[in-house]
């Protein structure tokens, strides 16, 4: 498997200055949010090429396959491109908690409004 991604998919792409594209993950079926991360190319080619959500890490400076070491897994069942080309959203099956903290998602820990 290359690391490539599609040309056609990567001229949409609108990164930050790091080359970095936002990420949302939203629970199939409920729509809820999960969690939001970051995506080089490398990341979500992976990400379309095996449906298993790949993420790049800013303070690790590298791809990781959500779930690789904590089993709370996301499978994707679509990636899809906002308006503006600068955020994905993928549809994906949440196994376990999203949230580093183990919490189910990112977003149950403050509640601002």
């Amino acid at each position: 498997m290359t690391d490539t991604l599609d040309p056609e998919i990567a001229k949409r792409l609108k990164r930050n200055a790091e080359g970095l594209v936002c990420a949302v993950a939203q629970q199939r079926g409920t729509g809820e949010v999960l969690m939001v991360a970051w995506m080089d190319d490398a990341a979500l080619h992976r990400t379309l090429t095996t449906r298993e959500a790949t993420y790049f890490s800013r303070s690790r400076n590298q791809q990781w396959i959500k779930g690789e070491t904590s089993g709370h897994t996301q499978r994707v069942h679509e990636v899809r491109l906002d308006c503006d080309g600068d955020t994905v959203l993928l549809v994906v099956d949440q196994e376990g908690g999203a949230c580093h903290t183990g919490d189910r998602t990112c977003f149950d820990a403050v509640k601002l409004l």
